[in-house]
């Protein structure tokens, strides 16, 4: 059981909402346009995580903005039909909500359409702060979009846990000091985020209750 945590961070994109068949469907669809039958399913996988222009840098440098477009156009236009919730997570923020732990999302996306994926699962109204791709000049793993959530909300890293389902998530925990969670629904498997070493690994979110003494 975890002690004195007043403060949790969550990424977005597969720790609080299912977005991954709309990724890997964007992409896939994305890269079909631009290059048939090169990319499958496997292919995409390593893209969940990083920024667009990050993924799609090591697909081609030249056409990252023409890329990047094609994705964003997509991704809107599917979002809703595609966007799932994971089990346990509405109701398990709720009870944090009510318990009056201070919440806030850290995410790689742009702040627009991370706010329609939070709408979408009803989970807006509990988060204080949603730092954005557009609020930062550094992404995850670097420490700086945790500590511009930290500070509106009043809390040092040390009495704050991060939970994501990527490598950012932990390192960037890890680099601001805060405790750090990873979910073990990750797409890319339990094995993949226990790598990292986070100092909790939860199954499924209402988890995060029992590790708080909940």
């Amino acid at each position: 059981m975890v002690q004195n945590i007043t403060t949790i961070l969550f990424d977005l994109d597969g720790t609080l909402i299912d977005t991954n068949e709309l990724i890997i469907t964007t992409y896939l669809h994305t890269l079909e346009k631009y290059y048939p039958g090169k990319y499958s399913r496997e292919d995409v996988l390593p893209f969940m995580g990083p920024t667009l222009h990050e993924a799609f840098g090591t697909v081609d440098p030249d056409r990252i903005e023409e890329l990047v477009m094609e994705y964003r156009s997509f991704n809107i236009a599917n979002h809703d039909a595609l966007v799932r919730e994971f089990p346990g997570v509405l109701e398990t923020i709720k009870i944090l909500h009510e318990k009056g732990y201070k919440l806030g999302v850290v995410t790689t996306k742009r702040y627009d359409v991370a706010m329609k994926g939070l709408r979408l699962m009803g989970l807006d109204s509990f988060f204080k702060v949603i730092i954005a791709m557009d609020h930062v000049s550094k992404v995850k793993p670097d420490p700086e979009p945790i500590f511009k959530a930290l500070e509106p909300l009043g809390s040092a890293p040390e009495e704050s846990l991060m939970v994501g389902d990527n490598y950012h998530d932990i390192l960037a925990g890890k680099n601001a000091g805060t405790k750090t969670a990873g979910v073990a629904w990750s797409i890319k498997g339990r094995e993949y985020i226990a790598k990292y070493e986070p100092d909790y690994i939860l199954e499924h979110m209402p988890d995060l209750l029992t590790i708080l003494g909940e």
